[in-house]
């Protein structure tokens, strides 16, 4: 066998098996709940976004294609973020829905009064059942995982990808396209 043979196989069927549990995971997603989470967020005077860990990143992701599509949106936590205001929305990304910080923001948000939009792995956590709407991204565990999949690697894939598909239909519901996000970009030096 050649060398790093091995690892070109376990990348390979890592790749494989990422794309077929996350396309199994946003394919039962309930089209009312997209439709609905589309009129949440065209309809919030602005939007914020959280997730703790990598699951962050994925919810920062989402905050800087909701600014190119022409929304106002902020990353909870950062310096510059105003604060959440009733009629406001929030979109928290938890794999478990047990993380304290993504709890206490949950519950910041409804003391506030405004709109919560949970994207989670499991709906039956008090997160989940916080939320104005829950999405629920199913991810049932199996033998193959741990090894190809490790810790919350599957919800974070499926989280990426479910954004990016909202980003689209959110695109869709405002006449947005490629080239009025592109003048939206940030213009890095």
């Amino acid at each position: 066998m050649p060398p790093g043979a091995s690892e070109r196989t376990t990348f390979v069927e890592a790749v494989s098996y990422l794309g077929e549990r996350v396309t199994e995971a946003l394919s039962v997603i309930d089209p009312r709940h997209i439709q609905r989470a589309v009129e949440l967020i065209t309809s919030a005077p602005t939007i914020f976004v959280y997730g703790a860990g990598r699951s962050g990143i994925i919810a920062r992701a989402l905050a800087m294609r909701l600014v190119q599509v022409g929304l106002r949106a902020f990353v909870i936590g950062e310096s510059v973020t105003p604060i959440v205001m009733r009629g406001d929305l929030v979109i928290i990304f938890s794999n478990r829905g047990e993380s304290y910080s993504s709890n206490q923001t949950a519950n910041i948000v409804r003391r506030e009064g405004a709109n919560l939009i949970v994207v989670t792995a499991k709906p039956t956590s008090k997160l989940a059942h916080a939320a104005t709407l829950s999405i629920a991204l199913s991810l049932p565990d199996d033998e193959r995982r741990p090894q190809l999949a490790p810790l919350g690697t599957l919800f974070e894939a499926s989280s990426l990808r479910f954004s990016d598909g909202l980003v689209a239909e959110i695109m869709r519901a405002r006449g947005e396209d490629e080239e009025s996000l592109r003048r939206r970009h940030a213009i890095m030096v």
